[in-house]
């Protein structure tokens, strides 16, 4: 354990990895080449933890030196100590759960990794935008999904925006990033998938119909808000499904149409 210190410095070097968190293009490139993330609030933080991120250090306000003081200890991380007009001045945004940690990025797994004992998989064609990307990893975990497979252009789910979103969730599922597009789905069928492409088509059938919950391996695939997903990815898919809408409503928000249609893949799911 480190004793923690207390900076008054916005330019003190030990707190590079927290500078500019709201140059959310900065940070899209930084933190992958630096194999870092930032963890925000003491429950996320602890789920990091909890999954095997080793820390690389927290910035705190001293309100939160006895409350994580379990942590502080078990970690050699250095732990600094600011005021909150510093911490805002180093971030860029008023830090209001006063506990930030940068955490070590793990290899990613491979998409056959992440597959070998799945069931019930996500795949996200181009949902670019963080929270999308947090909300699905939430619902993903709460309704019994095993992995998520990505996109290449997929916002990346250890961003800070993301992770918070998600309230750690983005920890407890594997996910695995797809090297080609589409021609990295193939990887689904290999291992036994059925591939449902999420659409409002008309010409889809709907999830009741197509008993997603009864297959052995289904894999749901979603596209970016407002275009789903692209003719490429709907090319790709065994079957097309849709959630039936009512009162003129002709789609739902990318997170929330997962959230329903996660539901109707994993509900009476084969026991494994």
């Amino acid at each position: 354990m480190a004793a923690p210190v207390t900076v008054d410095d916005p330019r003190d070097p030990r707190l590079a990895d927290y500078t500019d968190l709201t140059d959310v293009e900065l940070r899209r490139r930084r933190e992958p080449a630096e194999g870092l993330f930032i963890a925000e609030g003491e429950k996320v933080i602890r789920r990091a933890a909890d999954a095997g991120y080793a820390m690389r250090s927290m910035l705190l306000s001293a309100k939160w030196l006895d409350a994580m003081g379990d942590l502080i200890d078990a970690s050699p991380a250095p732990v600094y100590v600011v005021d909150p007009d510093l911490a805002e001045q180093v971030t860029g945004y008023h830090v209001h759960r006063g506990a930030l940690a940068s955490m070590a990025r793990k290899p990613l797994p491979t998409a056959g990794q992440v597959l070998g004992a799945a069931r019930r998989v996500a795949v996200l064609e181009s949902v670019n935008d963080h929270t999308n990307i947090g909300a699905i990893f939430r619902s993903a975990a709460a309704l019994g999904m095993d992995a998520v497979l990505l996109s290449p252009d997929c916002a990346d789910p250890l961003y800070r925006r993301s992770v918070k979103v998600s309230m750690g969730a983005v920890f407890s599922v594997p996910y695995a990033r797809l090297d080609t597009w589409p021609q990295g789905l193939a990887a689904l069928g290999e291992a036994g998938f059925t591939l449902l492409a999420l659409t409002p088509d008309e010409r889809a059938r709907s999830l009741d119909e197509t008993a997603p919950h009864r297959m052995d391996r289904a894999a749901l695939m979603l596209g970016a808000e407002g275009s789903g997903l692209t003719r490429r990815a709907l090319d790709t898919a065994d079957a097309w499904v849709r959630i039936p809408m009512a009162h003129g409503v002709d789609s739902l928000n990318v997170g929330a149409a997962a959230a329903v249609a996660f539901y109707a893949v994993t509900t009476g799911r084969p026991e494994a």
